[in-house]
This record gives C-alpha cells, sequence and structure tokens, in this order.
C-alpha cells in the first residue's frame, strides 16, 4: 500500500497521490491539519475535483484533514476501466475504508454524496470501529418504480444541459461519458429485483455511528421518502430537509452546508 506518487502544491495546500489499495491504485488529495479525518464520497462517476471543490477549499483546515477519492475506475483511479457488478457499493465501502487506513488514519467520518452516500452508509455499518461520523446526502436505500422511471429519463445524456454534462466529459470524454453513464444505469436497475428493491436497508439498523441525513426538498433525481426511509431506520439519526435543496445542495448551497457538516462533526 506504499504510495505511488506525491505531489504537494504549495498554493493551495492540497497534496496529492495514489494509494495501491486491493489491487488498484487509487487518487486521492488530502488538505487540512486538523485532527479529526474525514472522507468525501463522490457519486456516480464523480471524483474529488467534480463532486467537493467547495468542501475541499472551505471545510475547517484547522479542525479536519480532508481526503478526496476517486473511486476505483473514476477520474484518476483508471485503469481499471468502472464496472458495475451487484456488490459495487460494498466494494467502494472496503476501497474507501481500507484506502484511509492505507493514509494512516485509524478512525475517520464519511461525506457521502448520492452514490458515496449509500457506500458510506455500508461502510458505517460493515466497519463500526473505523468510522466516528457519518453525513450522507441524495442517497438511495432502495429501488422503487419511481426510481426507475426517472433512471430512464436521466439515461441519455444528450437531452442534459451542457452545464449538467461539462465536468464528467471533461473526465471522460464526450463519447466515453454517454457509455459509461448508461453502463451505471444498467448496473443500477437489477437492484430492483432484488428483495424490497434494496440498495442498502439491510444495513441500516446495524450502523451505530452518529449519522446526519441532508436532503434537498427539491431533489429531482432521489425523492424524500428515502431520506425519511434511511433517518427511521438509523438509530439515533439526525435528518434535515433544505428547502430549496437539489441533488447537488452541497455545491449550490456550500456556505450552508459546510457549516451545518462542521457543527455535526464537531459536537
Amino acid at each position: 500500500m506504499a504510495a505511488l506518487q506525491l505531489q504537494q502544491s504549495h498554493c493551495s495546500s492540497v497534496a496529492s497521490g495514489k494509494m495501491h489499495v486491493n489491487g488498484v491504485d487509487l487518487y486521492y488529495e488530502k488538505t487540512g491539519k486538523g485532527k479529526q479525518a474525514v472522507l468525501l464520497f463522490p457519486g456516480a462517476l464523480g471524483t474529488t475535483k467534480t463532486d467537493f471543490g467547495p468542501q475541499l477549499k472551505s471545510l475547517n483546515k484547522e479542525r479536519f484533514t480532508v481526503v478526496g477519492w476517486d473511486p476505483r475506475g473514476n477520474g484518476n483511479s483508471r485503469p481499471p476501466e468502472r464496472d458495475f457488478p451487484l456488490n459495487f457499493y460494498e466494494r467502494d465501502a472496503k476501497d474507501a475504508v481500507d484506502l484511509m487506513k492505507a493514509l494512516g488514519f485509524g478512525r475517520f467520518s464519511l461525506l457521502g454524496w448520492s452514490d458515496g452516500g449509500i457506500s458510506s452508509l455500508i461502510a458505517s455499518a460493515k466497519y463500526p470501529d473505523l468510522i466516528h461520523k457519518t453525513v450522507v446526502w441524495g442517497a438511495n436505500a432502495y429501488i422503487s418504480q419511481q426510481d426507475l422511471d426517472c433512471y430512464n429519463a436521466i439515461r441519455d445524456v444528450s437531452k442534459w444541459s451542457a452545464k449538467m454534462r461539462q465536468p464528467l466529459e471533461e473526465v471522460y470524454g464526450t463519447e466515453g461519458f454517454p457509455k459509461l453513464w448508461e453502463a451505471w444505469i444498467d448496473g443500477v436497475i437489477p437492484f430492483a429485483k432484488k428483495p424490497n428493491g434494496s440498495v442498502c436497508m439491510e444495513f441500516l439498523p446495524l450502523i451505530t455511528c452518529p449519522v446526519f441525513i441532508i436532503h434537498g426538498e427539491k431533489d429531482p433525481v432521489v425523492p424524500t421518502f428515502h431520506a425519511d426511509y434511511i433517518a427511521k431506520h438509523i438509530k439515533g439519526s439526525r435528518l434535515y430537509m433544505m428547502p430549496e435543496g437539489k441533488h447537488n445542495l452541497h455545491l449550490r448551497y456550500a456556505e450552508e452546508f459546510n457549516k451545518m457538516v462542521e457543527d455535526f462533526l464537531h459536537d
């Protein structure tokens, strides 16, 4: 698990590198010098750069050490090319935990968005001795018919706005991104055939760390009933519904989001 490379940018105080973890080279960025370590867990096909700019820049660097990463097959953690076996959420959870262990962190918190929220919940259940606190937003508990309809509606990325497509096109190419996105859609649809369409339902009652669920009331991708379900099935969890929030509420309302997260982690 030795570091393959390490680059230090003095102007932004962000260290970046790769760690060999579970047979793949995982890219990460690290900033801050706080005692509490926090891992940023990106969404589907997301990277630390596409998904967490305001968090890497503005989360309190005296209080936290913040680590962003690209899950296997995403962004700079290629090769391998991204694939979506039925255990990919659990695989990402294990990769994330093992990356943090390889970086020398014995205990840390998770901030997971969308797909990263799902894997963060799984990691919280499976590795209770390592996870301090967890924040998730835009995460699914299961796949309902309403979710399937949504996935089919967003399958064709040519119908997206250019602003929505651009960050991922820059990472995967204008030809590569549509193919990879369809592969992701085809990877999540089979969860609907599992008992109750479960994505992470069976893990929720096993979580013992403090969990903060944030959800945008105007999220067009993940209906609010998922946040309600997750909150109901994690003992002692906290739920906040952001009235104007959409799926990317941590980017659109970064200042408010960062403050809520810092307060929760600091309690």
